[in-house]
Formats: structure tokens, C-alpha cells, sequence
């Protein structure tokens, strides 16, 4: 597995996941507790409330199964503090293209990572993040887009991220 294939994660958010886990975890035998009343309602065809619940159970079970591979193949550090590379965790200003008016700022992170975040995220292994990762300030990295088409991104600024 390649760092860029690696769910970066700060311990402030890895803690928050695994409550989340526990949780839900926490909750099944509430759930099934729930299944189990509306199945003696009678006819399970036409028991809505019996389906509600089996439908959350599905849910509940399919984020239990994400946020387990999540944790397990997490790689738990400190948010960056360097400013000038972009790296996990880093908020950077980017250009497109050599043009300079082109520009964009947003978070190279996971998803779960930037749960709260008020900015765009862009995954570190998504092309553009993988292509920025390492980068310093002032350099430019290119990356294939879905079309296959060739981009050049240029590294404005990085900053370390603050919730």
C-alpha cells in the first residue's frame, strides 16, 4: 500500500470515528430489540415499521463495515505543522494551467478526515492530491484527468489545517 493509498487521519478525528463505531455498535442490540417488535406486529408484507427498521439495520451495519476498514487501515498521526508543502492536512492555494487568475484553494484530506470542514477537500489520492503531495511552494506537478487530458497545477501556498 502506497501512502497516497493510505487514509491519513489526525488522532482528534480517529478518536471521533471510533466513537462513532462504538456507537452503532453499541446500538445493534437496540435495533434488532426494534426488528423483533415489528415482527410480531403480524404480516411482515405489509409492516412498514418492520422494513424501516430492517432498512436502518442495513445502514447501520454498512457504515459499521466502512468505519471498521476505515480505523483498521488508518494511518493515525499529527495534523501537518510545516507551512510551504502541501501535504495531508494542508490547506493550499493552487493555480492552473500558468495562468496565474486560475486559482483554487482546498484541503488535501479524506472525506472522514474534513468531516466538518466549510472547504473544498480533494482526497490525497485522488490524481490532483497524489500530484500535489510533497509539492513546495512555487513548484508545478502535472496529472491525468478522467478525459486524459494532461493538467499542470502550480503550489501557491500551503498551510497547516485548523478546524
Amino acid at each position: 500500500m502506497t501512502d497516497t493509498q493510505v487514509t491519513w487521519l489526525t488522532q482528534e478525528s480517529h478518536d471521533r470515528l471510533k466513537g462513532e463505531l462504538d456507537s452503532l455498535i453499541a446500538n445493534r442490540p437496540v435495533i434488532a430489540a426494534e426488528i423483533n417488535e415489528r415482527r410480531e406486529e403480524g404480516d411482515l408484507k405489509e409492516n412498514g415499521g418492520y422494513h424501516a427498521a430492517r432498512e436502518e439495520q442495513g445502514q447501520q451495519e454498512a457504515r459499521i463495515r466502512q468505519l471498521q476498514e476505515l480505523l483498521n487501515n488508518a494511518k493515525v498521526g499529527e495534523a501537518p505543522t510545516q507551512s510551504g508543502v502541501a501535504l495531508p492536512g494542508s490547506v493550499v492555494t493552487v493555480y492552473y494551467d500558468g495562468d496565474e487568475s486560475d486559482k483554487e484553494t482546498f484541503l488535501i484530506a479524506t472525506r472522514e478526515e474534513s468531516a466538518n470542514a466549510s472547504i473544498e477537500t480533494y482526497s490525497p489520492s485522488s490524481p490532483l492530491g497524489a500530484a500535489l503531495i510533497d509539492a513546495k511552494v512555487g513548484e508545478t506537478r502535472e496529472y491525468t484527468v478522467p478525459s486524459g487530458a494532461v493538467v499542470k497545477v502550480t503550489l501557491v501556498s500551503a498551510e497547516p489545517y485548523h478546524s
